[in-house]
């Protein structure tokens, strides 16, 4: 496992890092046992980097994650996040950011995170969230409840304007370098570059679509680029290679990004990510998916307000 700086921060993370939306049975009930075991799991294999928020179950995945990190706290870096607590509950308050994150601190089992982030931004009003919402992060991180603090979101238009309008340690992007898509480099890793910025990506499979049975979730995606990702799929199948091993490899290793953010409780899937990390891409493959996801590689779905994309 290879580490490295995220941006201007003295945190120092995995290349892979873990998402705790799982944990929170997101994508499925997962027992606590099980849980508990793959971050246990995740630790062993040199990950560091542990990314979780009140939406995932509520709170559960906090509350999962505390658990399996007692007494590992210093050996870890923690990041959690506030202003979405369902599909569509959205509140980036003062007021509610700080109960939100006393809350996850206490589930977290710690008395601070070393990231805060505002989760999904563009579904809100941005001038809110640039005025108000940022100032209240900037006090918690005075305060000492949280060491940096981000934006996370799905829009790079609203990312930009993050990274511009305001002065975050770090930033989530997700689903922005994949086979299917790879705006992230275009514009916005060169922004956080210049301004310094950690860039945190997830999503190196598309939210599911870049796996042998697809996703198990709604994906807001149009039929172009679920065409394009079947395509990828077929071209990996006839060589017998696993697609989302590929697209791992592709986005870790290609994305520029500090860390690359995997949720999984499946412990096969785990490793394979582990294992994308650090193994020599298939160039010839590689360029063969490119082929035939060129049409979308520059294409987005739509995320939060219209005006937001």
């Amino acid at each position: 496992m290879r580490y490295r700086t995220l941006g201007k921060t003295d945190l120092t993370v995995s290349a892979v890092s873990f998402g705790t939306a799982p944990l929170g049975n997101m994508f499925g009930a997962v027992a606590e046992t099980d849980a508990i075991t793959t971050v246990h799991k995740a630790l062993g294999a040199g990950i560091t980097f542990f990314d979780s928020s009140p939406y995932y179950g509520g709170g559960l995945a906090e509350r999962r994650l505390g658990m399996a990190l007692r007494h590992r706290r210093e050996h870890v870096v923690i990041g959690t996040k506030a202003g979405r607590y369902g599909l569509d509950d959205f509140d980036f308050t003062p007021r509610r950011l700080r109960e939100s994150l006393h809350r996850s601190l206490d589930l977290l089992e710690t008395d601070y995170v070393d990231i805060l982030q505002l989760h999904d931004i563009e579904f809100v009003n941005l001038d809110e969230v640039f005025a108000d919402s940022y100032a209240e992060l900037l006090r918690l991180r005075d305060e000492g409840k949280c060491r940096y603090i981000g934006m996370t979101g799905y829009s790079l238009k609203t990312l930009c304007r993050a990274v511009r309008e305001t002065d975050l340690d770090v930033v989530l992007s997700y689903a922005h370098y994949t086979l299917l898509n790879t705006e992230l480099s275009t514009e916005f890793a060169p922004l956080c570059e210049q301004r310094g910025v950690g860039l945190i990506n997830a999503a190196a499979v598309a939210l599911g679509l870049l796996t042998p049975t697809g996703s198990r979730i709604a994906v807001p995606a149009g039929e172009q680029i679920r065409a394009a990702a079947r395509r990828a799929v077929d071209v990996c199948a006839k060589r017998g290679v696993d697609v989302a091993f590929l697209a791992n490899q592709f986005s870790i290793q290609r994305s520029g990004a500090a860390t690359t953010v995997v949720g999984t409780t499946n412990a096969k899937h785990l490793d394979s990510a582990i294992a994308a990390e650090s193994s020599p891409i298939d160039e010839d493959l590689l360029s063969a998916v490119l082929t035939v996801t060129t049409d979308v590689q520059a294409l987005s779905w739509h995320s939060g307000l219209i005006e937001n994309n």
